[in-house]
């Protein structure tokens, strides 16, 4: 069965067009991308930094991520990953944090995440749930 990739993109074109170039590294066949409201084995969030709140929807995605499916692996990348990523990687439940340099090694990274353990993942919060922040797929 092929590994359930779902994408959200946070911020710029930019962001909007690395993410379509990182959905187009997953080989298909063992890869199949869904929508990022569907329960997937693997979300990746494509970050901004512009503002503070930029930083805010950021963490908000990424717990949402980790809230729909505990068991998933979870690959933060942009950004807001390239700018804070002791901050990032400090979130239970984030598996992988990909400067923007680090890009190019996505698919590499991504096939080593299934050699690992997942990480452990405290019990869903519910922060930040009342807020408004749009999933993009």
């Amino acid at each position: 069965m092929a590994t359930r990739v779902a994408f959200s993109t946070l911020g710029c074109k930019q962001n909007h067009f690395e993410t379509e170039a990182l959905k187009g590294m997953l080989p298909a066949g063992e890869y199949t991308v869904v929508p990022f409201t569907d329960e997937a084995d693997v979300y990746v969030i494509n970050t901004c930094t512009v503002t503070a709140e930029a930083d805010a929807d950021s963490r908000q995605t990424i717990r949402r991520a980790i809230r729909r499916n505990p068991a998933a692996r979870v690959v933060v990348t942009g950004c807001y990953a390239q700018v804070s990523p002791h901050e990032v990687r400090a979130i239970p439940g984030v598996d992988l944090v990909l400067g923007n340099g680090e890009k190019a090694q996505f698919l590499l990274e991504i096939q080593g995440l299934r050699h690992q353990t997942p990480s452990p993942t405290p019990s869903p919060s519910h922060e930040g749930e009342g807020e408004s922040n749009p999933d993009y797929s």
